[in-house]
């Protein structure tokens, strides 16, 4: 699994010349209503081993949450399962609001 920052993934979605990838947010719904990337997947945490089949084992996959914590056990889950392409947002939707988008609130 790879990992990155707030500010590295800003840029890749913000590169034209790049695939976007799948914003993957395991959170739960009440945390995903408070704040989350625009194009983001909201599939929490507990519901990814029945849901995991809604996504493409080859696609670029950003898996979010908090810190960073729930996001790299569902992404070494994945990986376990067959899919490639598995990124962890280092620091979580934390580090996104403080180092990408000040207006996002945290909680």
């Amino acid at each position: 699994m790879q990992h990155i920052t707030a500010p590295d993934l800003s840029d890749w979605i913000a590169d034209a010349s790049r695939a976007k990838p799948v914003l993957l947010d395991v959170r739960e719904p009440w945390e995903y209503q408070t704040c989350h990337i625009e194009g983001a997947t909201l599939i929490p945490m507990n519901t990814i081993p029945a849901r995991a089949a809604e996504l493409d084992a080859d696609a670029p996959i950003v898996c979010i949450c908090h810190h960073g914590a729930r996001s790299a056990q569902v992404g070494a889950f994945l990986e376990r399962n067959g899919f490639t392409g598995i990124t962890n947002l280092t620091g979580g939707i934390h580090a996104w609001a403080l180092q990408v988008d000040s207006s996002m609130p945290t909680y």
